[in-house]
């Protein structure tokens, strides 16, 4: 299994971008009972959860995004969304797809966030 993030890209403060995770190798029904969630990794910090979904649905964000990214998931096309908007200076980071499921736990390579002031 793959996954290839794309969608990240320089922006000012408070602007929006939008991130795309697109795993290739896996079939529909792991996908669709997998657990899914973007994470991040700024310079110097470890790695963070931003925001997961299961498969029944339930979100979960870290306090700091919250009101301010949505993740989403497509089943029927194996996609995984991470809507940001209003971003910050502190967002600036690696973000990282991750797929949790029965078959194994998989990576994607990352995509930029830069947010200047």
């Amino acid at each position: 299994v793959q996954l290839q993030a794309s969608g990240g890209g320089s922006v000012q403060a408070g602007g929006s971008l939008k991130l795309t995770c697109k795993p290739s190798g896996i079939i529909w029904s792991t996908f669709r009972f997998s657990r899914v969630g973007w994470y991040r990794q700024a310079p110097g910090k470890q790695r963070e959860l931003v925001a997961d979904i299961t498969s029944g649905g339930g979100i979960n964000y870290q306090d700091s995004v919250k009101g301010r990214f949505t993740i989403s998931r497509d089943n029927a096309k194996r996609m995984v969304y991470l809507q940001l908007n209003n971003l910050e200076d502190e967002d600036t980071a690696i973000y990282y797809c991750n797929i949790d499921s029965a078959s194994g736990n998989y990576w994607g390579k990352g995509t930029q966030v830069t947010v200047s002031s």
